[in-house]
């Protein structure tokens, strides 16, 4: 490890933090998840406040051969977006995410799933990833079109869930219609013609569709659903929910009711 000053590749993956970079380290994700670390930079002011860190760093650069590069904060700070990276990047590949028809045999019979179609933000996305790890979900299942091009801004708003959760690519209706050749029950967050939540049968297998909050869910992948189901709301409140807010809620009642 030696003092040196930032030089990366000109697009990459950075992870700002321990939490995402050790995500990306977690030797439990490797069935699923390609991506690996190329270089850790450390903010030299801070190397004796991060000595834990550090020695946990170096051991697995030992073992995996990445690079340790000591550096000056002001080169830290030019390199990455903010200043909440508590003085640790990672310069990271990119992650292989498979299409679902190449994922299929990896569905579990009796799992749940979670397609999420057209959400605009990727903090909101990390968020919602974020939700739907804590409660459980097997996978997140991605329009071609998504947010993982930014996976070190997924990886630190997810909380690094987004790098240990298995991830596949697929157009919203295709993967209904085979997830319900599998044996899924679909069930769409939506308003319109729906049961409440906590009436509603989210029994596994599973998968449950969420939409963003300007779109929505397409009318094609609405008609491949099973059910509807909505989120009840207290008095005359007439908004919405965000993606991750209303993934909260439903993804927890899915744990609940698997779980008794």
């Amino acid at each position: 490890m030696m003092d040196e000053t930032c030089t990366t590749p000109a697009t990459p993956d950075l992870f700002e933090g321990m939490t995402a970079i050790s995500a990306v380290l977690d030797p439990a994700i490797r069935a699923f998840n390609d991506r690996t670390v190329r270089t850790v930079f450390i903010d030299r002011a801070r190397a004796e406040k991060k000595a834990r860190e550090i020695a946990f760093l170096r051991h697995r650069a030992e073992e995996l051969g990445f690079d340790l590069q000591m550096v000056r904060s002001e080169d830290l700070d030019a390199l990455t977006s903010g200043k909440t990276h508590g003085g640790i990047v990672a310069v990271c590949s990119d992650r292989t995410i498979p299409t679902l028809d190449e994922g299929m045999d990896s569905i579990r019979p009796d799992g749940f799933y979670v397609l999420l179609d057209g959400i605009e933000d990727p903090y909101n996305f990390g968020y919602t990833v974020r939700s739907l790890y804590a409660a459980g979900a097997d996978g997140v299942i991605l329009p071609p079109r998504n947010w993982m091009g930014v996976a070190g801004l997924v990886a630190r708003s997810s909380a690094g869930t987004s790098e240990k959760m298995p991830i596949w690519i697929s157009e919203p209706a295709g993967a209904v219609a085979k997830l319900r050749e599998k044996g899924y029950r679909a069930a769409a967050a939506e308003i319109r013609d729906s049961v409440d939540l906590y009436e509603a049968d989210l029994t596994h297998p599973l998968l449950l569709v969420i939409g963003g909050e300007k779109r929505g869910i397409s009318r094609a992948v609405l008609d491949e659903c099973d059910l509807r189901v909505r989120i009840g709301y207290h008095g005359d409140f007439r908004g919405s929910l965000s993606s991750a807010a209303s993934a909260a809620v439903l993804a927890f009642e899915v744990m609940r009711q698997n779980n008794k």
